[in-house]
């Protein structure tokens, strides 16, 4: 797998690892739906909504761990009994909370991404993070973890 493959298992990947830097400095990892901006050869984003699933708070630790420490790690991976068709993707970046309504760009490759969010649009507020590195592994003969920094 090359950069443009990874680009392409995130595309078409439908869930993401996010991970913050809580206020104790260990992980704090959650499971999120995103979209991927930007192209392949230039600045990539990904868009994170808060959306409508049922949370026990609107106050959410990963936007507080944001706030504080923005640098975040975000893994896609694919899991298969076959093991000849494991990867998986982390993208590391800076992430930032926008709050209000999400940017009409980002809130349109939302909801072309996710049925239930064509329905029921997020409201806010987003994440958006600009990725600075990648790193990828397939279990593909000719693939290794590779790294690659924006």
């Amino acid at each position: 797998m090359d950069r443009e493959g990874a680009w392409a298992r995130v595309q078409g990947a439908r869930v993401a690892r996010l991970a913050t830097i809580g206020p104790d400095g260990r992980p704090d990892l959650v499971p999120v739906t995103f979209a991927l901006r930007g192209s392949v050869d230039g600045a990539a984003r990904i868009v994170v909504a808060v959306d409508h699933k049922p949370k026990s708070t609107r106050r959410l630790a990963r936007l507080d761990n944001i706030r504080a420490r923005p640098a975040v790690s975000l893994l896609i991976d694919h899991y298969d009994d076959d093991w000849d068709h494991l990867w998986w993707v982390r993208t590391d970046g800076d992430a930032r909370v926008i709050d209000g309504p999400p940017p009409a760009e980002d809130l349109a490759a939302l909801t072309s991404r996710y049925a239930p969010y064509a329905e029921h649009p997020p409201a806010g507020p987003t994440i958006d993070i600009t990725l600075t590195t990648w790193q990828w592994w397939s279990a593909t003969p000719d693939s290794h973890e590779t790294r690659d920094s924006t």
